[in-house]
């Protein structure tokens, strides 16, 4: 199960629109010096995320809640998102090569190809989103801000 803590932004009749930002372990390690990893995150953009899930339970802004998604789901999203436009983008090529013998008809068959797997796709990605397995479900849900309250004794 992945996990990752998003913070309440609003919860209204049993449904709540989470934030959750990108966080990256680096850091904190020795090799963070000559790590591309480290260096792209210093570069990029900060990224914010937003996700709408149901939750029955009552929920106020600000509340941290553990948000899962099952890591073969996760695997199988990217497979689909990441091969099956390489995938078409090979095999329509791959056929053109044997129809032509000029390298651009091959490479823009290629790119038709690509364009076929990446709509093909996004036709399995709506398909899959009607799968409750494929839905983000609430792990853990934090106590509200204005419950916790640290005492100091001198």
């Amino acid at each position: 199960m992945v996990k990752e803590w998003a913070t309440v932004i609003h919860w209204h009749e049993g449904r709540a629109l989470l934030r959750y930002g990108s966080s990256s372990g680096c850091g904190s390690c020795q090799a963070r010096a000559a790590c591309g990893s480290y260096l792209l995150n210093k570069i990029g953009p900060e990224t914010v995320h937003q996700l709408e899930l149901p939750v029955a339970q009552p929920l106020v802004e600000g509340q941290k809640v553990e948000v899962g998604i099952p890591e073969n789901n996760l695997l199988l999203s990217a497979m689909l998102v990441y091969l099956t436009p390489l995938i078409g983008l090979f095999i329509v090529a791959g056929i053109a090569s044997l129809w032509f013998s000029s390298e651009f008809a091959i490479f823009c068959s290629g790119l038709v190809g690509g364009a076929l797997g990446f709509l093909f796709a996004k036709k399995v990605a709506t398909w899959w989103s009607k799968d409750e397995g494929f839905e983000p479900i609430i792990l853990q849900i934090g106590l509200p801000p204005h419950e916790l309250k640290v005492q100091f004794q001198e």
